[in-house]
C-alpha cells in the first residue's frame, strides 16, 4: 500500500507540462522571414513615396514586436478563461464592422475597411478581428450542441451563424476575400467537429456546381458579377487585357517564371520596381520565387505545412474539445488564406485581395495572427506529458 502511494507520488512528481518550441520557432522564422521580404519588396516604393527605403519596415516590425507581447500574455492565460466571452466576441466582431461607415473610417486604395482606434491612433481591420471571434464563438458553440450538432438541425445552426458576420463583411467592406475566409473556417470547423461527412460532399459539390455557372455566364460576357466578372475572365486570359484588368496577374507571373530554381538573388527583384502591385502585400510571394527561386518558395511552403502540423498535433492532444476547436480554428485559418494567397498569385484562382501570413505587409493580420498563436500555445501548455 505504501509502495502503491509512493509510485504514484513519484509518477505525479515526474509529469510535467507540453511547450510546443517547434511550433514558436516555426513563427518566428516565418515573422523574422516576412520582415526581410518586406523591406526587399517595397524599399524602392517607400523611399520614392516617404524618401525612407525602412518606412513599411519599421511599420511591420512595430506591429510584430506588440503582436508578439500579445501572444505572450495570452499563451499565459489558461485558454478556458476566453469561453465565457464568446458571445461578446461574437458581438463585438458583428458590431464593428459597420464602423468603416463612421468619421472612424479610414480609407485606403478606394477601399474602405479599416478603423482608427482613438485613443492609440492606430488603424485596424475589424475583419480580422471578425476572425478571430469567429474562431472562439463556434469553439464555444460545438461544445455546447454536443450530438446535437450531428442532427441537420445543429448543422444549420453551425453554418448559419457566420453568415451574418460574412456578409457584412463582403457587402460593407467590399471585402470578398475575409468573407471567403470567415466561412472557410467556419466550416472546417463543423467539418471536424461533425462525423457525418455526406453534408460537406453535397455543399461542396453544389458550391462547385454554382462557380462554374457563374464563370460559364461571365465567359459568356454576363455582368452578373460587374468588376468581379473582369477579374475572372482576366484570370482565364490575362493577356486579353494586359494593361488594366489582366496586369497584376501577368507580373506577378513574369516574376514567378523569372526566378527559376535558384531566383535573382535576395533584393536583386526587377518586378518590384513599380511594375508589380501590392509586391509587399498581397503578391510578395510572386517577389520571394523571383528573388530566392523555386527552392526559396518550397520552402516557406514547407514551413507552413510543418506549421499546420504542429498545430493538428496539438489539436489531437488537447485536454478537451474546447481546446481541440481553438486549435482547429486557428489552423484553418492559416491554411485557408495561406492557400488561397499562393492560389491567387500562381493563377490558380481569380485574383483578389488576400494576405500571406506572418509574410506579407499588414499590422492588423500579423497581430491578430499571433494572437491566435497564443491561444495555440496556450492549449499546448495544458497537455500534460507523464513518464511511464
Amino acid at each position: 500500500m505504501a509502495q502503491a502511494a509512493k509510485a504514484k507520488r513519484r509518477k505525479k512528481e515526474q509529469s510535467e507540462y507540453f511547450f510546443d518550441y517547434s511550433l514558436l520557432f516555426i513563427v518566428l522564422f516565418l515573422l523574422g522571414f516576412g520582415l526581410v521580404m518586406i523591406y526587399s519588396a517595397s524599399s524602392y516604393n517607400a523611399y520614392e513615396d516617404y524618401k525612407d527605403t525602412a518606412y513599411y519596415l519599421k511599420k511591420q516590425l512595430i506591429a510584430v514586436v506588440i503582436g508578439l507581447v500579445l501572444m505572450i500574455v495570452v499563451a499565459n492565460i489558461p485558454y478556458r478563461f476566453w469561453a465565457r466571452f464568446y458571445l461578446i466576441g461574437y458581438l463585438v466582431s458583428a458590431a464593428s464592422i459597420p464602423l468603416v461607415l463612421t468619421p472612424l473610417g479610414q480609407s485606403s486604395h478606394g477601399a474602405t475597411r479599416w478603423i482608427i482606434i482613438p485613443i492609440i491612433n492606430m488603424s485596424m481591420q475589424p475583419a480580422e478581428l471578425a476572425k478571430l471571434g469567429m474562431i472562439l464563438f463556434l469553439a464555444v458553440l460545438v461544445c455546447k450542441m454536443g450530438k446535437g450538432i450531428r442532427s441537420l438541425k445543429g448543422f444549420a445552426v453551425m453554418v448559419a451563424f457566420p453568415l451574418p458576420v460574412a456578409l457584412e463583411v463582403y457587402l460593407i467592406t467590399d471585402n470578398m476575400s475575409s468573407a471567403i475566409i470567415i466561412l472557410a473556417i467556419s466550416i472546417l470547423m463543423v467539418f471536424v467537429a461533425s462525423p457525418d461527412y455526406k453534408k460537406f460532399i453535397i455543399m461542396a459539390a453544389a458550391v462547385m456546381a454554382v462557380a462554374a455557372l457563374l464563370i460559364f455566364l461571365v465567359v459568356s460576357g454576363s455582368d452578373i458579377l460587374e468588376f468581379r466578372g473582369s477579374r475572372i475572365r482576366a484570370w482565364l486570359d490575362p493577356e486579353s487585357d494586359p494593361t488594366d484588368t489582366g496586369f497584376q496577374t501577368l507580373q506577378g507571373l513574369y516574376a514567378i517564371g523569372s526566378g527559376g530554381v535558384l531566383g535573382k538573388g535576395l533584393g536583386q527583384s526587377m518586378q518590384k520596381l513599380n511594375f508589380l502591385p501590392e509586391a509587399q502585400n498581397d503578391m510578395i510571394f510572386s517577389i520571394i520565387c523571383e528573388e530566392l527561386g523555386l527552392f526559396g518558395a518550397i520552402a516557406i511552403i514547407v514551413m507552413f505545412v510543418m506549421l499546420l502540423w504542429r498545430m493538428m498535433v496539438i489539436a489531437n492532444n488537447a485536454p478537451d474539445l474546447f481546446g481541440a476547436m481553438l486549435v482547429v480554428g486557428v489552423m484553418g485559418h492559416i491554411a485557408v488564406q495561406a492557400i488561397l494567397n499562393i492560389a491567387v498569385v500562381t493563377a490558380t484562382i481569380p485574383n483578389t485581395g488576400i494576405s500571406l501570413p506572418f509574410i506579407s505587409y499588414g499590422g492588423t493580420s500579423v497581430m491578430f495572427l499571433l494572437i491566435e498563436i497564443g491561444l495555440v500555445l496556450s492549449v499546448a501548455r495544458k497537455i500534460q506529458l507523464k513518464e511511464l
